[in-house]
């Protein structure tokens, strides 16, 4: 993991309560209970807001700008996701959301589904190449290819190198306003990209896309829908602003939008954390070996699942697919087949795993044997009352000594229940025997050796 990392989702201590909501759904294991409350591994998170989603008492939250971020800049281009549209009921013309930014300060709005629609018809372009490794992997979900980056050394090679719709929106949009303003320095112009992920948002704060990051902020379509509607309402029956968007690019905000868009039946594609680490590990086993293209989504449903999102995902993905048949097929569309290089990702996805024991190989297999000997001491129930989500990483904490081996209630209940000792004497005994365990296996390490 990059030194200084900037994560978007944080934690509000004074709302947890201890309970093992996020502990259990967390897809990379960064949760633990520890004296009373979460406690989140900023080495592990991935930002993909599955623990924002799941926490019954509001204690995650994710971290991005204010809208009066706005008043920084002398000219505000807004950046609007295309599952920014979904969120609306009834809303039969992407105008009255163009429409209506304008009206809450922006000076001009730059469709990311436009950018969509470019990146389509250069991946259409990409695939066909025979020097690339298949199945191509979108890059549009920051959240898949940081797990990638951290679990699948293999797969580093298969995530498409082009820029994501949202970079290359914001090179379009801070061209265009320049061109249009010569006056403005770029300081002035402000790039707001309207996300429905923190995901998204530490994508941007991390500076992924290099020095070409032309956005300047990242507002949450939660923050901004409740002022959006109310512009919205004020002028319904005036004359509107016309979309530059087509079914392509507003399809992206929906699971398989993007692997439509490519017009090759060979592809996978797959929404929800759980159900997308299950592919990875499938593509990683080489079990699918007839696939040109595999879209990702971490959130169910797609962008329009995002923690940052009002309207229930799959209720935006029909609004959406209503909102569709109205709309060409995609009036964004290159000059040529040939991609500039100012698409491409300056910086390659290198294998960067969170899990390494030790630095030293053999202290990381000693750790490894300890850890799978006390695994097998434990119950196996994996029911996180000891703070850590499953009994192999209660194991793994205790072999790098950030918990005890007393926090197991389970073995100490069962033990109190066979011999009817104080529980002082229960909570001694339970952790020489682990103890004993470590020694040993570090004994029978040194003497192989």
């Amino acid at each position: 993991m990059m030194k200084g990392y900037k994560h978007s989702v944080s934690l509000d201590i004074e709302k947890c309560k201890g309970c093992t909501a996020c502990l259990k759904r967390c897809p990379t294991e960064a949760i633990r209970i520890r004296d009373g409350h979460a406690v989140i591994n900023s080495v592990r998170c991935i930002d993909c807001g599955e623990c924002i989603k799941v926490c019954p008492y509001k204690a995650k939250k994710a971290t991005h700008d204010p809208l009066s971020v706005l008043e920084e800049y002398k000219y505000k281009v807004a950046l609007p996701a295309p599952s920014l549209y979904g969120q609306f009921d009834n809303l039969d013309n992407i105008g009255y959301v163009i429409r209506g930014l304008k009206d809450l300060g922006f000076d001009d709005v730059f469709e990311v589904a436009c950018a969509a629609e470019l990146v389509s018809a250069y991946t259409r372009s990409y695939i066909t190449r025979e020097n690339i490794k298949k199945p191509v992997i979108s890059s549009a979900c920051p959240a898949i290819t940081r797990i990638i980056s951290m679990n699948y050394p293999y797969l580093c090679e298969n995530i498409m190198p082009i820029l994501p719709p949202v970079d290359i929106a914001a090179a379009l949009a801070r061209e265009k306003a320049k061109k249009e303003h010569p006056e403005l320095s770029d300081e002035d112009i402000g790039i707001i990209f309207i996300s429905p992920c923190p995901a998204k948002v530490s994508y941007v704060k991390n500076d992924f896309s290099g020095e070409r990051n032309y956005i300047s902020a990242v507002v949450s379509v939660r923050d901004i829908y409740f002022e959006l509607l109310d512009k919205m309402k004020e002028r319904e029956d005036e004359p509107l602003e016309s979309t530059e968007s087509g079914m392509i690019g507003i399809g992206w905000a929906s699971t398989g939008g993007e692997s439509a868009a490519i017009l090759n039946d060979r592809y996978l594609a797959a929404d929800g954390i759980e159900n997308c680490i299950r592919v990875l590990d499938q593509i990683d086993n080489s079990d699918f070996t007839n696939l040109d293209f595999v879209e990702l989504n971490a959130c169910s449903g797609g962008c329009v699942g995002g923690a940052m999102t009002v309207a229930n995902a799959y209720v935006a993905r029909a609004r959406l697919k209503s909102l569709k048949r109205y709309l060409p097929v995609s009036p964004n569309r290159p000059a040529s087949e040939w991609i500039p290089d100012e698409y491409f990702n300056e910086k390659e996805i290198e294998y960067n795993p969170y899990g390494l024991l030790s630095s030293d190989r053999k202290t990381a297999m000693r750790m490894m044997s300890q850890i799978q000997a006390i695994s097998k001491e434990l119950p196996g129930l994996d029911c996180g009352s000891c703070g850590a989500p499953n009994c192999t990483a209660f194991a793994e904490d205790i072999v790098k000594n950030e918990t005890g081996a007393n926090e197991c209630t389970v073995i100490l209940k069962k033990i109190m229940q066979e011999h009817g000792i104080e529980q002082d004497k229960i909570l001694s005994r339970y952790s020489q025997m682990i103890e004993n365990v470590k020694k040993s296996k570090e004994s029978g390490e040194d003497d192989s050796e």
